[in-house]
C-alpha cells in the first residue's frame, strides 16, 4: 500500500487532502511538527509544490505529497495567481487576501469576473524522482462573501459546477467532489502507476 507524508502545514488543506487520498486507498502520514515551513520561492505552482514535497522527503526520508494552489482572476490579469496566499502582503491572512480581490473588482461586471482555481500536486520520492498532476476548477468571483465553510478564497469563488453557491457554501463532501484539489489528487493513481 502506497503511503505519503503530507507536506502541507495548512490544517484545512491537510483535512481535505487526507480525506481524498485515504478514500483512494493511500496511507497518509502526518507532517512532523518539528519540520519548519518551506519558503515558496518559485514562480510557478509546480515549482512550489515540488519545493514542499522535496523538503519533506529530505526531513523524513519518506515519499511526500504536496500541493500549491492559486486563484487566477481574468480581470486581474491572472492575479493573485502563484502569490494567492500572500496577495495582501507577507503574513496577511485569508480575510485580507480576499478583501483585496473584492476591492480590486468593485467596478468589474459579472462577465469580467471569470476565474479559476488551479492546483498542482507533487509527489517526491527519496530516490529523487517526482511527478506532478494538476486540477482546475472554473468559476467566477462573487460580489460579496457567501457561506462560512471552507478557507482562503472559498467564500468568494462560485464554481460553474455549483451554480449560485460558493465553495464556502458546500459541505466538505460536496467540495471534495468538485474542487480543484480533489481533481488533481484523483489524477494521482494513473500518474503514479506501479511504484
Amino acid at each position: 500500500m502506497t503511503s505519503f507524508v503530507l507536506a502541507t502545514a495548512n490544517p484545512h488543506k491537510a483535512v481535505e487532502m487526507r480525506a481524498i487520498l485515504e478514500a483512494m486507498g493511500f496511507v497518509v502520514l502526518a507532517r512532523p511538527k518539528d519540520v519548519s515551513d518551506v519558503d515558496e520561492t518559485e514562480v510557478t505552482l509546480e515549482g512550489n509544490a515540488l519545493l514542499k514535497a522535496r523538503a519533506l522527503v529530505n526531513a523524513t526520508g519518506h515519499a511526500a505529497v504536496a500541493d500549491d494552489t492559486g486563484l487566477f482572476v481574468d480581470a486581474l490579469d491572472g492575479q493573485p495567481g502563484v502569490r494567492s496566499a500572500r496577495y495582501a502582503g507577507e503574513g496577511a491572512g485569508d480575510q485580507a487576501n480576499l478583501d483585496k480581490v473584492l476591492a480590486e473588482l468593485v467596478q468589474t461586471g459579472d462577465v469580467a469576473r471569470r476565474a479559476r482555481f488551479c492546483t498542482v500536486i507533487a509527489v517526491a520520492y527519496p530516490d529523487g524522482t517526482a511527478i506532478c498532476v494538476d486540477g482546475v476548477l472554473e468559476g467566477s468571483i462573487s460580489h460579496e462573501q457567501r457561506g462560512s465553510g471552507g478557507f482562503g478564497y472559498d467564500s468568494i469563488f462560485l464554481p460553474d459546477d455549483t451554480p449560485g453557491r460558493s465553495l464556502a457554501q458546500l459541505s466538505a463532501d460536496e467540495k471534495n467532489e468538485v474542487s480543484h484539489r480533489a481533481r488533481a489528487l484523483r489524477a494521482l493513481p494513473l500518474a503514479l502507476g506501479p511504484k
